[in-house]
């Protein structure tokens, strides 16, 4: 399975943007899918994502009630929609999969990953 991540670009304060993580080559019904972002000189840090059962959703606490985290039923894409967005996401946002997972904010539990797409936002 590889992961396709799509959708950043350029926007102001404010503004949303949504992103894209298309899985082809197999299927990630059985993955759980989180959305991660790293800025230069910091780590891979998690932003939403859910378990493999697509039962619960969770959320770092800087997105919550402006970020939301889909996965449309029999689909091999996930989502996040962004909104008001601030200076401070800025980042290459990644998309990653881990197979019957429960659900985790840990990087290193992530078995596979996107190529990673940039949103930038100005002030």
């Amino acid at each position: 399975v590889q992961l396709q991540a799509s959708g950043g670009g350029l926007v102001q304060a404010g503004g949303s943007l949504r992103l894209s993580c298309a899985a082809s080559g197999g299927t990630v019904t059985n993955y759980a899918m989180a959305w991660f972002r790293q800025s230069p000189g910091k780590e891979r840090e998690f932003v939403a994502g859910d378990n493999w059962m697509s039962s619960n959703t969770f959320y770092t606490d800087s997105v919550k009630g402006r970020f939301t985290f889909s996965r449309p039923s029999a689909a091999n894409t996930v989502y996040l929609q962004m909104n008001s967005l601030k200076a401070e996401d800025t980042a290459v946002y990644y998309c990653g999969a881990d197979q019957w997972g429960a659900g985790t904010r840990d990087a290193t539990e992530y078995d596979l990953w996107g190529q990673g797409t940039l949103v930038t936002v100005s002030s």
